[in-house]
């Protein structure tokens, strides 16, 4: 995407189908041209459609869009669209969010079941280095209530209940409601390829 703080008319667009709920791991803009997508994210902010705005903005961060340009681009949304933006969306810039989809997507179950894995970033400021990080959990609670958990101290993780900023649910979505045999082994396998990617993980175990 060329730039997400103005608008770039692109008649070609309007054949484009609007995002609905798709998962974002599905990248459903993808093949929309850098006009064609900013065209997109201008229409939806102008409609309140958080959801189709949030689209255009992980399309650009996939396709490695500059980080000030996303940054702008969130605050737009968050300032015009706060009601109806999904939960997947990050509040923030995260440089590897692209990797941690595509290290996500590596990991299939087959069986159906209570459990969830999730990923909570983790706020690594106060170290020298990348500002952020991961904690990988497995939970038979929904994602968002066992976050919600860590930070009021049930059973807590400390390095979520200390330095968690935000539920990063886009990159396991397809790894909710799994079997509990399945999931152990995915949290552990999870945690080791996202350290071995270079970035700072907790959990997994």
């Amino acid at each position: 995407m060329a730039r997400l703080h103005g608008a770039v008319h692109d008649p070609a667009d309007v054949d484009t189908p609007a995002p609905g709920s798709e998962a974002p791991g599905r990248r459903p803009l993808r093949s929309l041209r850098p006009s064609q997508l900013q065209l997109r994210f201008e229409e939806a902010l102008a409609a309140a459609n958080g959801a189709a705005a949030a689209h255009c903005i992980h399309e650009a961060w996939m396709r490695g869009e500059f980080p000030t340009r996303i940054e702008s681009a969130l605050e737009r949304l968050w300032k015009q669209c706060a009601a109806t933006i999904p939960e997947w969306l990050p509040m923030r810039y995260v440089s590897w969010l692209p990797q941690a989809y595509e290290i996500a997507q590596r990991f299939q179950a087959r069986g159906a079941g209570r459990m969830n894995i999730y990923l909570v970033l983790l706020d690594f400021s106060d170290r020298r280095g990348d500002p952020y990080g991961l904690y990988v959990g497995m939970s038979a609670y929904a994602p968002a209530q066992r976050f919600d958990q860590h930070k009021a101290g049930i059973r807590a993780a400390g390095s979520v209940l200390k330095r968690g900023l935000e539920l990063l649910s886009g990159p396991t979505l397809h790894l909710r409601h799994i079997a509990r045999a399945e999931a152990v082994g995915i949290e552990v396998r999870l945690a080791e390829a996202l350290r071995d990617a270079g970035v700072l993980t907790e959990g997994g175990h």
